[in-house]
Order: C-alpha cells, then sequence, then structure tokens
C-alpha cells in the first residue's frame, strides 16, 4: 500500500521537502520540549522522544546529512547526537554561519537545506534555508515566518513528522517500510 498521507500537504511544501539534503534541528523546544532539568548537582537533563530519534536516523540512512545546531553548550545533546550517528554543533553563537559551513563543507546549496527550530534565535537561518519547519507549539513569531508548521509538539514527535514528510516527498518511505516489513518476515519465519 502506498504511503497516503503524502497528497495531504500543500505541493509547496512537498516540493521543499524533496529537495532536503541536509536537515539541521535546534535542540530545545525542537527536539525537545523545551523545559530544562536540573538534579541536586546542577547537572542538565533533557528528554527525547524516541519516534524523533528514529525518524533522524531514517533520514541519514536515506541519504540526508542531518545535523543537530544549539546556542546551548549541552553535553547531552552531543550525546543524543552520536548515540543516532549525527553531527553535534552546540554552544553556536551564530547559527547561520554554522548551518552555511556544514552546507558548503557538504557541497549542498541552501535551497537545498531544511532548518527546524522554535524560537527566536532560529530565525536568521530558517529565513535562508529552502524549508523552515517548526514544531506547533514554536513562539508565535517563529510559527508565523516559516514554510510548514508540523502538528505534534517539540518533543512529542515533530521532528518525526518533518522527517516523514521529507522520506515520503522524496520516494524513500515506501522502500523504509517494505524493508522493515521483509526483515519483519524473516525473523518471524526464523523463529518458528
Amino acid at each position: 500500500m502506498p504511503y497516503s498521507h503524502l497528497n495531504d500537504y500543500p505541493a509547496d511544501i512537498r516540493q521543499r521537502a524533496a529537495r532536503v539534503r541536509l536537515a539541521c534541528f535546534d535542540v530545545d523546544g525542537t527536539l525537545t520540549d523545551g523545559r530544562l532539568f536540573f538534579d541536586s548537582e546542577g547537572v542538565e537533563l533533557k528528554a527525547f522522544h524516541v519516534h524523533d530519534g528514529q525518524g533522524l536516523v531514517l533520514l541519514r540512512k536515506s541519504g540526508i546529512a542531518v545535523a543537530f545546531v544549539t546556542a546551548r553548550t549541552s553535553v547531552i545533546a552531543e550525546q543524543r547526537a552520536a548515540e543516532l550517528g549525527l553531527e553535534a554543533h552546540t554552544a553556536v553563537k551564530d547559527k547561520l554561519a554554522c548551518v552555511q559551513e556544514i552546507a558548503a563543507r557538504l557541497g549542498i546549496g541552501l535551497d537545498e537545506v531544511a532548518f527546524m527550530g522554535d524560537d527566536l534565535p532560529d530565525l536568521r537561518v530558517m529565513a535562508q534555508v529552502g524549508f523552515s519547519v517548526a514544531p506547533s507549539d514554536a513562539h508565535a513569531w517563529v510559527r508565523e515566518r516559516v514554510h510548514w508548521r508540523t502538528s505534534a509538539l517539540a518533543g512529542h514527535g515533530a521532528a518525526r513528522e518533518f522527517c516523514d514528510l521529507v522520506l515520503a516527498a522524496q520516494g524513500h518511505a515506501e522502500a523504509l517500510l517494505a524493508e522493515v516489513t521483509r526483515l519483519q518476515g524473516e525473523r518471524i519465519e526464523g523463529t518458528a
């Protein structure tokens, strides 16, 4: 059965998603729900949604470069990116310059870059890339200036919703679903 909900998106959004070769993500308020937790020792804690992680890995496996770009110094974001096999750029003062450097290193034009963010530090880069995305609960000033908003909340599947859109728009969704089904069938047959 074909991945059917792709036609639920406007044509210009599908076209932008189809061009993405580099997907960059802010962390706090985009990959997390934006809350910061500190233990009694002052150690920062974050919660990431497993669905978002799966989507990020699927992008990478489909040949799309993925990077975290955050203004905060965050060992946790670096660890999460490493766990997923992704680039992490933390303590970034100029997100646009960082994204431009990543894109140039990879030979990718800014029109082929997507950036997902939620607040004012993300706006400058979002205004320059080919596909700007915000979680549904991003700050209003950001929500009204992006190409597309997810229906999911930050840290609750918003990144996965974006990843699924890109994968479907680029024709990867059906192959990924077929591969998962084939592998599950092999496991079931091997256990009988």
